[in-house]
Order: C-alpha cells, then structure tokens, then sequence
C-alpha cells in the first residue's frame, strides 16, 4: 500500500447518542494531485485519497461494542454513492453492508462476513487537497436504536451468510441491509436503496430507519422498523446480490431507483443474457411508485472491449441532472460509460404485461424490445469513462459538481478479495491495496 503521513480526522456521533465521539487518530494518504491536462477531451482534474481508518474503531465509536475483531481491515466500502452535501467539496456517501467475500468449499461458493457487527454508515466527506477527510458518521438503526448490519435477510432467499473462513454459519437478521444508492431530502431526512429485497429505504436525519419499502409478496417478518410493501411484485425475480443500486433525486422531490441487472424472470439463465433492466419513480408524498422504464444496456463489449459476459452489465449510479433528465452509469468492474437518457410519459411501463411474471416472453427475454412495442428509454453517451485516464475501477458513485464537472468515488470493497487468501494464518486481511479514491473528472461540454 502507499506510503501514509499521520493525521486526524473526527467521526462525530449523531445527536441521538447524546455523547461526543472520541476523536479517531488515521492516517491520511499523500498522494499526489493529478493536474489537468491540455485537451479537449474528459479529464481527470483531481484525484483525493481516503486514508487508513481502523474499522473496529470507526463502528465502535458510532455503537459501542458493535465489533469486536475487525480481522485489520480499514474503514472502506463508502464508495457505493456520492450525493452533493451543500458546500464545495462536501459530499454525502453510503457505505454498503461490510466486508464480505466469497470462499469455495466443497465445490459452493459461500458468502463471508468478516465483520458482521459492522453496520452501514452514511458517510460526510470532504475532498480536501489530494484527501478525503471524514467530517461526520450515521449509523442506520432500526428503531429501537440497535445497529441493522449489513447481514442476509431471509433464508432461501439471499445468500446464507458465514464466517470470515467460511467454516461457521451466521444468523440472518431481517433488518440487515445491503445499502448502495444515497440522496438526502429537503427536509434533512436520507433515502437509500437496498439490493435484498430490493427496497427503497427511508432514513431520519439521525440514521433511524423511517421505513422499508419493499416489493408486494416478500412477507418479511421481525424487522424492528416499519416495513411496508408498496414496490411491484415482479421485483422479487430480482438476481441474488442485484438488487437495487443507483438512486436519484428529481427536483421536484420525486425519486428514480435504478434495478442493478435484469431480472432473473422467467429463470436465472434469461437473466443472466439480458440487456434490458428497469429504472423506477417512486413519489414520496404518495409513497407508491408511479412509473417504470426499460433501459436497454449497450452490448457487454462495447461498454467493456475486455468483457464477452452480458451478466457482467450492471447499473452502478444515476444522477439528476435537471427536468426528467438522468445521467445513468452502464458498468462492468474495469469499465463504465455515462448515458444521458429522459423520463417520458410514453416510456411509461407500470402495470402492463412485463409487471406480471406469468407474461411470456418476459421483457428481459426480448431480443428486440423496441421492435415488441416496449417504449426503451432513448439515450445519448455522454462520456466513456473506461478511455479517461486516472479514473478508478468499479466507480459506483457518481455526483455532479457543477455543469461541466462530475465527481466519481469507487468502492474498493474494504480491501477485501475472494478467496481463502483473503486472509493470513492469523485471521489478518490480506488487503488488496485498493484505496478509496474520489475523482473530479472534467467534461468538454458539460452536462
């Protein structure tokens, strides 16, 4: 990893907790400021580094006594969004459920939480020179003030969640939530999205979890937050560990959810060949969706020339950017492109046929879906980020700064890698060296 200096940085408590937070020593990366270069084409302007924050320390001052090992792995996993916080450079993120990973055993892949204690956080940063600073930490609890964690809801649905080694079985939580996409409302409060049930998450000021909202038919029991199922039923076709990611924010308060990957409707394996997945409205003052779209992804090789597999495409971030208008993130983990796409009347799909799962074909098993009558979302590529040197790999939050500048942050995933390697012969990660690493990248025509 990159040579550190030492320095300070606060996590300061939510008012809730009553307590100041002792102050968390860290150490800041160094890294060097990336100058713009003389071009007409998109550019990196400045690149900022998060340094090494102990994780047992960081959750243990948002809940005391949340994690005992943190097996040495940093604070990470922030880069899941990034939303405009107000002040120039500031930022709004959400961490996603842990660290977690996969290990074979036995010919099975198994799911791994290395620090099931931990609990997602929302994350206030400044970008600062060529480093990220934490300027403040809120935990999500459910509420009765307990920590959600980030661990599997229910049994036979997602992934059964085990040990660091794989070798021991965890329990699962229902109010545990694999958070990704972030905006914060007018009135203080959060929204973020979730990709287990898929859900649609409403968060006070505080971190206290206001309420679910999930798709009809999930029948999850024993939350310790309001749970409401107000998302359509197809949505429980969602693929295991894709659900929902990129969240935006309209400017008349209306919210757009973007579904990570295409349905695994009628079966994994037509969702697995897809290119069509959907993006929704939810209106928060009727607290009910009130439009869905197709959106079609480019083939997997021209968004990633390294890449022959489809299932490989993912929606990472959206961004409002005026009016109905959307930037939207087509990924894979080594490349991403932005699309400028509009919300239409027309394109409007709730409640048709391709909302029931008995209809066959189904919209993600349509070769053509426009020459079906489906109304996809017309799009127009802004930028592809994948040819801009100095951007990161798996860039998942994406925030504009101003017309022509648009922040990205990564998510590196704590550091962690999949693999009975990702550990040592004493439990101690074996980091990937992967930093979190927020990026200004300039664009010749703006936005």
């Amino acid at each position: 990893m990159s040579p550190y200096a030492t320095g300070r940085l606060r996590v300061r408590r939510p008012v809730t907790v009553g307590v100041p937070l002792a102050v968390i020593a860290a150490l800041v990366t160094a890294a060097p400021a990336v100058s713009a270069p003389a071009q007409k084409d998109a550019h990196v302007v400045r690149t900022a580094t998060l340094g090494d924050i102990p994780l047992g320390a960081f959750s243990n001052a948002l809940l005391p006594g949340s994690v005992g090992d943190d097996h040495g792995i940093d604070l990470g996993g922030i880069g899941s969004d990034i939303y405009p916080a107000g002040k120039k450079g500031e930022f709004w993120t959400v961490t996603d459920r842990g660290p977690n990973g996969q290990i074979k055993v036995s010919g099975t892949k198994r799911r791994t939480f290395p620090v099931p204690g931990f609990d997602p956080a929302i994350v206030k940063i400044r970008v600062s020179g060529d480093t990220v600073k934490v300027l403040d930490a809120i935990p999500v609890t459910t509420s009765s003030g307990k920590a959600v964690t980030g661990l599997s809801n229910q049994q036979g649905r997602d992934e059964a969640p085990y040990s660091f080694d794989a070798k021991s079985p965890l329990s699962y939580n229902p109010n545990g939530l694999d958070t990704e996409g972030i905006v914060r409302a007018a009135d203080g409060t959060f929204w973020l999205v979730d990709e287990y049930s898929p859900s649609l998450v409403h968060v006070s000021a505080r971190g206290e979890v206001l309420t679910r909202y999930v798709p009809k038919g999930l029948n999850l029991t024993g939350a310790d937050y309001p749970v409401v199922e107000a998302l359509p039923a197809v949505l429980l076709h969602r693929k295991t560990n894709r659900g929902f990611e990129g969240l935006a924010q309209l400017p008349g308060g209306d919210l757009v959810i973007a579904l990570q990957s295409p349905l695994s409707l009628p079966d994994t394996a037509a969702g697995e060949a897809s290119r069509t997945t959907r993006l929704l409205r939810f209106s928060p003052k009727r607290k009910a969706v009130t439009g869905e779209y197709a959106y079609r992804f480019d083939p997997v090789d021209v968004v990633d020339p390294s890449e022959d597999d489809t299932s490989e495409l993912k929606i990472s971030s959206v961004v409002a950017v005026g009016g109905d208008r959307l930037l939207v993130e087509e990924r894979t983990d080594k490349a991403a492109r932005l699309q400028l796409v509009k919300l239409g009347r027309k394109a409007n799909i709730l409640g048709g046929p391709y909302d029931d799962d008995t209809t066959s074909p189904s919209l993600e098993q349509l070769d053509d879906p426009t020459a079906a009558g489906v109304p996809v979302l017309d799009k127009r590529l802004v930028v592809d980020l994948g040819k801009v040197t100095g951007v990161p790999g798996k860039i998942e939050g994406v925030a504009r700064v101003d017309h022509d500048t648009l922040a990205l942050i990564n998510d590196n995933d704590f550091g962690m890698t999949d693999g009975a390697g990702a550990f040592d012969a004493q439990g101690r990660l074996v980091d990937s060296g992967v930093e979190t690493t927020v990026v200004y990248v300039r664009l010749p025509h703006g936005v």
